[in-house]
């Protein structure tokens, strides 16, 4: 929307927005809101009541045919009502996947292309991406504050250890109990089987309540090297308290994994490689994966990572995965998806007082490596 644009206009945009709206939900022919469109109804405009746009109307209509004009026409795939659902969450409400789709597959096209032109222009600003770009400045969303801000580790009312960092006036689980599924299934599907099973050289980056490590400590036979990049204070006085600097085989590398990449590569050869951060976005994940292959010791290593972005929401987290594969595919690297399920009904109370950060029914656990395997 023009910001110069005066009341006047603005107020004939709205009615315009309404009306298509309307149109849509009274299932005028796709010709005349077309032409509705092309007379200047904005696409962008939400009705107030609910948050809708038209391309929620056109899901809830099961338009397949207006919902891809709509696309093209650039209406935008990523927006939410005021109860947080995506145009592509009402047509899985449905069961049409086609619909459905048709807004993850558009997605997935714009944020590749966003990603290509941020990446040109940086150090600039980066690109108007709800998945891309990361305005959050509090300990959730900006690495600097998070290094700065101070950690809890408690025991809540359920009885779960927990991590957690204060946003505002908000609790934020940096991680949780609950997780030890997850980390479980990720540890056999990165270790079992594997062929240097008797002498793992094992990467880990980011330590947290340091359940991963202690399952990989926890193998049948531990693992020959076992790397921990921490850049968290608290984190490492709770992993001194814990005993992880006496540990053999454990080396703990204090800083970031950009600051220590260059002697990561050095040591290279591993085995395992496993990520797992806070407050980083998809790019730096994206800038993760990069490094991988020089981190990887050959075709039978293995690497994973902490699945996490977007879970809030299901459109969100298909796109974020698809576009893991589509970017790790970019660098020689395959992947194969595992499904846990997570939110189970004795779950329900694992959050306590912190903002859920995964609500997503399934985890889809990666397992890569630089060749293939079943």
């Amino acid at each position: 929307m023009d910001s110069t644009a005066t009341d006047a206009e603005l107020d004939t945009l709205v009615q315009s927005g309404e009306a298509l709206i309307a149109m849509i939900l009274q299932g005028e022919p796709n010709t005349f809101i077309e032409n509705h469109i092309k007379m200047g109804a904005p696409l962008w405009y939400q009705d107030e009541l609910e948050g809708i746009s038209a391309l929620h109307a056109a899901a809830y209509m099961q338009n397949e045919v207006l919902v891809k004009y709509l696309l093209a026409e650039g209406a935008v795939w990523n927006v939410v009502d005021h109860l947080n659902h995506t145009a592509g969450e009402i047509a899985l409400s449905f069961n049409n996947e086609k619909i459905y789709t048709l807004i993850r597959d558009h997605g997935i096209r714009s944020e590749m292309l966003l990603g290509i032109l941020s990446s040109k222009s940086r150090p600039q600003s980066p690109a108007n991406s709800l998945i891309l770009n990361n305005p959050d400045q509090t300990a959730a969303g900006s690495t600097s504050t998070f290094l700065k801000s101070k950690l809890s580790f408690v025991t809540d009312d359920q009885g779960q250890e927990i991590c957690v960092v204060k946003a505002e006036n908000e609790e934020i689980g940096v991680m949780m109990g609950w997780e030890r599924g997850i980390m479980e299934e990720t540890v056999r599907a990165l270790c079992e089987g594997h062929p240097n099973l008797a002498g793992l050289r094992i990467l880990n980056i980011g330590h947290g309540l340091g359940i991963i490590d202690s399952l990989f400590q926890g193998l049948s036979v531990p693992p020959a090297l076992h790397y921990i990049v921490e850049p968290h204070p608290d984190v490492l006085q709770f992993m001194k308290n814990r005993g992880w600097y006496g540990k053999a085989g454990v080396k703990i590398l204090e800083g970031t994994w950009q600051t220590q990449m260059a002697e990561l590569i050095e040591m290279g050869g591993f085995d395992v490689v496993y990520t797992d951060t806070f407050s980083e976005g998809y790019r730096d994940l994206r800038d993760f994966f990069e490094h991988l292959p020089d981190l990887l010791s050959g075709p039978q290593s293995r690497f994973g990572f902490f699945n996490g972005l977007g879970a809030t929401n299901i459109l969100f987290y298909d796109v974020y995965t698809h576009l893991s594969e589509l970017h790790l595919a970019e660098v020689g690297l395959d992947v194969k998806w595992r499904d846990v399920h997570v939110n189970d009904e004795g779950d329900r109370g694992r959050w306590g007082k912190t903002r859920q950060y995964f609500s997503a029914p399934v985890y889809r656990l990666p397992v890569g490596s630089m060749g293939t395997f079943s």
